[in-house]
């Protein structure tokens, strides 16, 4: 049943489009209008201008244009009578449709209310319950005082089976809908965090859409485990229908304000970083949820503020994907800065013992590549003309990483300067690890960068999703094992690195027979993954994230065999049109509801490719 033009004009008239653009970009009023950077199109000006009395917006940059409804449908993807349920939803108006309309609609409504009623839950449990008092003495130990538990609804997970679901009487659907709980092999109702602090993770409109919990530090007056098991220090949501890793950052609902009036928005590792942040006076920090800083993080960062800090530890903050940073400052014209905090020091800690002396390294902040060649020249031995000849070498290696000639080169006059060299001696070697970043390591290193150098075999040139594939089946066998074949990997390297995994030998094996087929590239990549400290927790998104990636890749590449077979007169027009149209709507199917589908459609259409092509 379609929605009456006179309810549709009640939700437009109720929906500040101000208010609403708000949550996505960072709007200043600018005589009667507001303007800001377009959501819609990459630009440093503000191009994007927005009209609160008639509910209109309008990018002079790109052109786009639109009311309430037209937002909500470009940046959701919505159809529109989706988009006038969902800012109905907002407002409060009820729509008189069908009883059978917006199943969808109706339940992501259903976990929203369920994960708002845990999150107060949780936090009433923190405030007032006797068994949540080792949790409020940790938040005291860390500088965190109750009216900050109050402003972060920070809450308590009791060490109990059943405690949250009982409580709030949550149904298997919802309790799973949300993440907050799981079914047991006893067909019983089991909350999914028990003994944690809570920490809610909210949406940019401030509606809370997941939760992450905290272990608290062992007590020395109790026993371990018996069981000897140790769990890990964080556990979050998995990927629900209202929560999403990849685009949330945590604490953006209470920051955006001051990113907005300071220009500038800081990504910390956790939340308890993140909260110091604000208790030092710079309540513009966010945080991931759980999962590496990513693209769709960038596309929600920029709309907000232009200057990105980094502010991890030195080694983390180093060991970051350089390409993908200056990618993404290209791409998304903001600079990414890395603050330069103390050896050994994370903000939490510092914003106790020394809160101006974090705030200066937020103010000091230097450009990501200066952080990485400061890294280089400040462990290196200068004393004498071999030292300085071994220092330009890693520090060419890093300019190199830059895609901008321009940058490089003023960043070679320094490095020039720093080792008493000749620019022009330099320009060739800079030039040379541009044109041909293979992997190589630096004779007689520095200590200090022996990790980072020994990361970059597994983190260069070679295709990442690939390498991250092979982590997965190394670290994750029985739940990565049946989702990879030989033919998602596109990389020859990576490919006999797998069929060699796949054989179920043990890894040693694997590479001895490596070297003695002469395949020591892929022996010594095989080596250095299956030592790799792995710096997170991965989960079966993970996986499914890593398939995806890899499934496109590789059918890219099955694609271009289709076009050549066309050109070359093997297949019909009319077949290899059929087979580019319906593999395409398949790679576009893994990122919705039916990606499971799509995915087993694609991998035996792979499988058929490797038979049937010589």
């Amino acid at each position: 049943m379609a929605i009456s033009d006179s309810e549709i004009a009640q939700v437009r008239a109720a929906t500040d489009i101000v208010a609403l653009i708000s949550e996505y970009v960072a709007l200043k009023k600018t005589g009667r209008r507001w303007t800001g950077l377009c959501p819609f199109h990459g630009e440093k000006t503000p191009s994007f201008s927005v009209n609160a009395e008639e509910g209109r917006y309008y990018c002079f940059g790109c052109r786009a244009s639109g009311d309430q409804i037209t937002f909500v449908r470009e940046m959701q993807h919505l159809d529109f009578v989706e988009a006038v349920r969902l800012l109905a939803d907002r407002a409060g108006i009820e729509l008189h449709e069908d009883a059978n309309a917006g199943p969808a609609r109706k339940e992501r409504q259903e976990l929203l209310a369920a994960m708002e009623k845990a999150v107060e839950w949780y936090h009433e449990r923190l405030l007032n319950s006797p068994d949540a008092r080792p949790a409020r003495d940790y938040l005291r130990s860390r500088g965190i005082s109750g009216e900050t538990a109050r402003q972060f609804k920070l809450g308590w997970a009791p060490d109990e089976w059943d405690a949250l679901s009982n409580t709030l009487k949550m149904n298997e659907k919802i309790l799973t809908g949300t993440g907050l709980g799981f079914v047991n092999k006893r067909d019983r109702r089991q909350d999914a965090l028990r003994a944690r602090l809570i920490f809610p993770i909210f949406d940019s409109a401030g509606r809370a859409i997941a939760v992450g919990g905290r272990i608290l530090p062992p007590d020395p007056h109790k026993p371990a485990r018996e069981d000897g098991r140790v769990e890990a220090k964080y556990k979050n949501s998995p990927e629900t229908t209202i929560y999403s890793k990849r685009k949330s950052l945590y604490a953006l609902n209470w920051a955006k304000d001051d990113i907005i009036k300071s220009g500038e928005i800081i990504v910390c590792e956790g939340y308890t970083d993140v909260i110091a942040f604000f208790g030092a006076g710079m309540p513009r920090a966010v945080a991931t949820c759980g999962t590496a800083l990513g693209e769709d993080h960038f596309k929600t960062m920029r709309n907000f503020a232009t200057r990105i800090v980094l502010a991890y530890d030195a080694d983390k903050a180093g060991q970051s994907a350089a390409a993908s940073v200056y990618q993404w400052e290209r791409q998304h014209e903001v600079d990414v800065l890395v603050a330069r905090l103390p050896k050994g020091s994370d903000p939490a800690e510092l914003a106790q013992k020394d809160p101006e002396g974090l705030r200066q390294s937020i103010a000091t902040a230097v450009p990501f590549l200066q952080f990485r060649l400061d890294r280089v020249l400040d462990a290196a031995n200068l004393s004498t003309p071999e030292g300085r000849v071994r220092t330009a070498e890693a520090a060419m290696q890093v300019l190199a990483e830059h895609p901008s000639e321009l940058v490089r080169d003023q960043y070679l006059m320094q490095v020039a300067d720093r080792l008493r060299l000749e620019p022009s001696a330099l320009r060739p070697r800079v030039a040379d690890f541009a044109r041909n970043p293979v992997r190589r390591e630096i004779p007689n290193k520095p200590p200090q960068e022996e990790a980072s150098t020994r990361r970059r075999i597994t983190s260069g040139p070679m295709p990442r999703p690939g390498l991250e594939a092979l982590r997965l089946y190394l670290h994750f066998p029985r739940e990565a094992r049946e989702r990879f074949i030989a033919q998602y990997f596109v990389n020859e390297i990576q490919r006999e690195i797998f069929e060699g995994l796949a054989t179920g030998s043990p890894v040693s094996e694997v590479i001895d027979a490596l070297e003695r087929s002469g395949e020591e590239e892929a022996a010594s990549v095989l080596s250095q993954l299956v030592v790799d400290e792995l710096d997170r927790e991965y989960t079966s998104e993970d996986v499914t994230a890593v398939v995806s990636q890899l499934l496109r890749s590789a059918v890219g590449e099955g694609l271009r065999n289709v076009e050549r077979e066309l050109r070359d007169g093997t297949i019909s027009p009319d077949v290899a049109m059929a087979t580019i149209r319906d593999v395409k709507e398949r790679v576009f199917l893994l990122e919705t509801p039916h990606g499971e589908v799509a995915e087993k459609d694609l991998r035996s259409w792979l499988l058929t490719r490797s038979v049937s092509t010589p």
